[in-house]
């Protein structure tokens, strides 16, 4: 392979991972506008509070499910097949969805978020390994794939937006299945050209082990069935406030304990261990990145309905196209980005990794001040322009770039080889555990109407820049302590 090259295996994970995305986000920029509109309008006349909080406990559970995802297929099945089986799973989800009955809502939620939790920690990881012999083209491989990812956010918001929007809500989800299958299809056709990378199991595993492995997931899988399935007959019932917050415990519980787990128990030399030092680090940051732009599918999907003027020349477009703008921005700028990388590096000037995620929580709080102005707008004239989310999503679509590819490729680069899946799984971590604040976040932010939305998003703002300038100002120490050889 020429080293001026990116592997072919590249292209059919790009085309797998913008299906995959097109269904993902397609579904999510109508699901809180789903569930808060009226029974007469086709939703489900969920209060905004509990819409945002099942939002992010269904996102947060999305990534959370990452982590059993990627030990699956460190142990079990192996990255390639554990990506197909996730595909899959998450076409029936969202053909689920697509039947409209209470019952099958939910069950759909529950597909997409098992079979995202076996795809996405593992096709980042394959992503990774295309690149092991080649590590000075990683970030930029990584960012050409992070390009997928927007491509078929924009395909997921036009397509599934419009459909649900304007024609009924559960054909937007319909057409969401429909983009899952055909990335099912383009990675089953394609899928030698991964060669063996992810085609088996990263652990060294004895048979009996592994066997051992394969009666325990066995038994949690059929115990976590009884449970759904219970609740699913009526059996029981949750509150979804008080469960996101129960669960934002949770999550955060179960991110310090494997770091622990991975540092005190996973003998780990001491190079290893400072690298871990460093994950945590840039684990937290991403963290309070995320819950501030995952406000994307919630809150300022509810503002872009309810307070912003979206009339063109008489018609008024889907709410949710305006969050068409993120990817579409990611789309545009990602090639510079990854110009600009590659061309710092060549001058020894790329900024370090800590640097970069400072850097990135400053663009996002700059969003926050952009839109909370938006807000008070809205509540002196009545609406807002679009032009204050354009704004908003501009800002937080440069930090998004700043910081979430360099993340994946961080993490592919930093982890321990074999633990590489599991890491990959507790880095989308960082993403459930913001995602579920963002849920709350929204709650608070929606419920008592547009009056509420100023000052919490200025608080967002002050916590996201105070953070992102320690990361700053520690950058140096802390990069040069990391690659220091013990």
């Amino acid at each position: 392979m020429s080293r001026k090259k990116h592997p072919i295996g590249l292209k059919t994970l790009f085309f797998t991972e913008m299906w995959e995305r097109m269904s993902y986000y397609g579904m999510r920029g109508i699901l809180v506008l789903f569930m808060t509109a009226s029974i007469n309008n086709g939703g489900l006349d969920f209060s905004n509070a509990s819409a945002s909080a099942i939002y992010g406990i269904y996102a947060a559970a999305v990534y959370l499910m990452a982590l059993p995802g990627g030990w699956l297929a460190d142990n079990i099945l192996g990255q390639q097949k554990t990506i197909l089986f996730g595909g899959i799973v998450i076409m029936f989800g969202h053909l689920s969805l697509a039947i409209p009955n209470m019952t099958f809502f939910y069950l759909g939620l529950i597909l997409v978020v098992v079979g995202t939790g076996l795809l996405k920690p593992n096709i980042s990881a394959i992503v990774g390994g295309l690149y092991e012999k080649n590590p000075s083209m990683k970030e930029s491989g990584f960012t050409i794939f992070y390009m997928s990812i927007n491509i078929g956010s924009i395909l997921g918001f036009f397509i599934c937006g419009y459909l649900g929007e304007n024609i009924g809500w559960h054909y937007g989800f319909g057409a969401a299945g429909i983009g899952m299958l055909l990335g099912v299809l383009q990675y089953k056709f394609n899928l030698n050209s991964l060669g063996d990378i992810g085609l088996r199991p990263t652990n060294s595993i004895s048979e009996k082990t592994k066997n051992n492995y394969k009666k325990i997931t066995s038994i949690i899988f059929l115990l976590i069935m009884i449970i759904i399935f219970s609740g699913l007959a009526g059996l029981w019932t949750i509150n979804p406030v008080p469960l996101a917050n129960i669960l934002t415990l949770i999550i955060a519980s179960i991110s310090l304990a494997y770091f622990l787990y991975i540092y005190f128990l996973g003998q780990l030399n001491e190079d290893e261990k400072k690298k871990i030092v460093m994950i945590f680090i840039l684990f937290i940051g991403a963290a309070l990145f995320w819950s501030g732009f995952d406000q994307g599918g919630s809150s300022f999907n509810i503002f872009a309905k309810e307070y912003t003027d979206r009339f063109v020349f008489g018609w008024e477009y889907p709410a949710s196209w305006l969050q068409i703008l993120n990817p579409l921005f990611v789309v545009i700028l990602a090639p510079f980005m990854s110009y600009l990388w590659i061309f710092l590096g060549k001058k020894m000037l790329d900024p370090n990794l800590p640097f970069k995620f400072g850097l990135g929580l400053i663009f996002m709080a700059i969003g926050f001040v952009i839109i909370s102005l938006g807000a008070q707008v809205a509540l002196s004239e009545g609406l807002a322009g679009a032009k204050w989310l354009l704004l908003t999503y501009l800002f937080h679509t440069i930090g998004e770039l700043i910081l979430s590819p360099i993340g994946l490729a961080a993490i592919s680069t930093l982890s321990p080889k074999r633990f590489i899946g599991q890491m990959m799984g507790v880095w989308f971590l960082a993403s459930s555990l913001g995602a579920i604040l963002a849920g709350l976040i929204s709650g608070q932010a929606t419920n008592d109407g547009l009056s509420s939305m100023p000052d919490l998003f200025n608080q967002i703002a002050i916590i996201g820049s105070c953070f992102g300038l320690l990361l700053i100002l520690i950058s140096k120490p802390i990069q040069n302590w990391v690659f220091k050889k013990s």
